[in-house]
């Protein structure tokens, strides 16, 4: 157990972090006696920092002092705001060690026909627009109500609906996205079967997505086509039938973790989130990475702050040129609609003692661990490579989990402060609470109760091989609290680019 309830995170900072609530007037670090109240989470000055002076945590710059902070101080929104400072990477520390016999693990995945491994089996039932999407639902709850009796091989029928489609032009951004993140899930190696419905005037055509007698397991029709509602409904139970019976045949044989790919996710994060959760998370990272499995690192406009440490573990120039790119993209989009990046900490994460994007984001790129980039990839692109790699997403949880999950991702791994539900089916998706208090009022939702770490009863090292060894349990069926309560049906959110027309 800790002595002390706080914890300074890197040599040359000049704030402290809360780990419990202290009270004004109590003997903190160097010393120092604290001039405010400081919740958990929260930061305090351990020496005076003039005004106009760099605030530092984690050994990096979170933002300028906009009044004289005296030793003891509470450093939140009141004195300390946001300026694009970046202070030069330290050098690499090596990624949490592999052994052999690590490397040598596997999961009881299925195996596909086309050789990629599974962790689920589901079958989709996928619209093409939201004109599909109310018949697309009618069609998954008369599927599971009826046809997911009869084969155990199956985890059910889900149905992948949103507002996007039509009302949007047939080329750029937006239809290009929209494509790629469909055809993401059309492929997604956790569907052993799809039948994608669409209404037939839409803009996003069935035909986009090849034809419907290219295989047993991969079918679509038009509503229209189908004569209406009720009629469309019928006939997919019908060809929903002919797909389960080959899908219900599927069963899991033992597969090398190096065919794990974990989409790193946080949302609802507080101060303890890039202390605890986070670190943790990036430890199993490089354990499966180093097994020759995959983690992607998302969220773009999350690791804005942050993005120059990355760039020192890209693996050439081209690596690190890419996400340069995405950096700059970002900036001019988010100057475009009159916004800043540092708009991104939501009042949830403030409450929890975040205070800027780049403290934020320094705590969220720890998701990723200290292995090398291997590769940057565009939102919903198809992730071939493996190691760590980063995809271009918002921050916005299930818009970028969605990216993700079309990229590749067989599993969604969620770090939380402040207690975010979600789900991401067909992946499933596990949570990991920052703080011991959140686990404690969240049971029913968290996996895994990463506050230990700040209370000194865990390690990160040893927590996240906790985390490892979870993935692989979940790889090979076990359920996540969020798959037990039914999450997953409604996170489903393309990135919506482009004009509506």
């Amino acid at each position: 157990m800790n002595s002390q309830p706080w914890i300074l995170l890197s040599e040359g900072d000049n704030v402290a972090v809360a780990t419990a609530a202290i009270a004004a007037g109590a003997a903190v670090a160097n010393g120092v006696l604290t001039r405010d109240k400081i919740d958990p989470g929260h930061k305090f000055a351990i020496r005076d920092i003039g005004i106009g002076m760099p605030v530092v945590k984690y050994g990096q710059a979170i933002g300028r002092t906009t009044a004289v902070v005296k030793a003891g101080d509470h450093v939140h929104s009141h004195n300390l705001h946001f300026e694009n400072d970046r202070l030069a990477a330290t050098a690499n520390a090596a990624p949490e060690a592999a052994t052999e016999a690590d490397k040598a693990r596997t999961f009881m995945g299925y195996r596909r026909a086309d050789g990629r491994a599974a962790t689920r089996n589901y079958i989709g039932i996928i619209a093409s627009v939201n004109c599909s999407t109310t018949v697309c639902r009618a069609i998954a709850e008369e599927a599971n109500r009826t046809l997911l009796p009869l084969y155990d091989g199956i985890d059910g029928f889900v149905p992948i609906v949103h507002d996007q489609g039509c009302g949007m032009s047939s080329t750029g951004d937006g239809m290009q996205t929209l494509h790629r993140t469909l055809a993401g899930y059309t492929r997604h190696v956790n569907f052993g079967g799809v039948l994608m419905i669409g209404l037939g005037c839409e803009v996003n055509q069935l035909t986009l997505y090849g034809q419907s007698g290219a295989g047993a397991s991969k079918r679509h029709f038009n509503i229209q086509d189908a004569g209406g509602s009720r009629r469309a409904v019928a006939l997919a139970m019908g060809v929903l039938k002919e797909i389960a019976e080959e899908v219900g045949q599927e069963r899991r044989e033992p597969i090398s973790i190096s065919e794990i790919i974990v989409g790193l996710q946080c949302g609802g994060s507080d101060g303890f989130s890039g202390i605890t959760a986070n670190p943790a998370l990036g430890a199993a990272a490089d354990l499966l990475a180093a097994a020759g499995g995959t983690a992607i690192l998302s969220e773009t406009s999350e690791i804005y702050g942050a993005e120059h440490l990355l760039r020192s573990r890209a693996v050439n120039d081209a690596v690190a040129a890419k996400l340069d790119a995405k950096i700059d993209w970002w900036e001019k989009y988010v100057a475009l609609h009159g916004a800043s990046l540092d708009n991104n900490p939501s009042p949830g994460n403030k409450r929890g003692g975040l205070t800027t994007i780049l403290e934020k984001s320094l705590g969220a790129v720890a998701k990723g661990g200290r292995s090398p980039l291997t590769a940057v990839y565009s939102y919903a692109e198809r992730v071939t490579d493996h190691g760590l790699v980063f995809m271009d997403t918002p921050g916005y949880d299930p818009v970028s989990a969605t990216g993700q999950v079309a990229g590749g991702a067989n599993m969604i791994a969620f770090t939380t402060g402040r207690g975010s539900c979600f789900g991401s089916r067909p992946a499933p998706s596990f949570k990991l609470s920052s703080n011991s208090a959140l686990y404690q009022s969240m049971e029913e939702d968290m996996d895994i109760d990463c506050g230990t770490i700040a209370t000194g009863e865990a390690t990160i090292s040893g927590k996240g091989r906790e985390i490892f060894e979870l993935i692989i349990e979940i790889a090979s069926g076990k359920k996540t609290k969020s798959e037990a309560f039914g999450y997953g049906d409604n996170e489903f959110v393309p990135w919506h680019l482009g004009a509506t027309l």
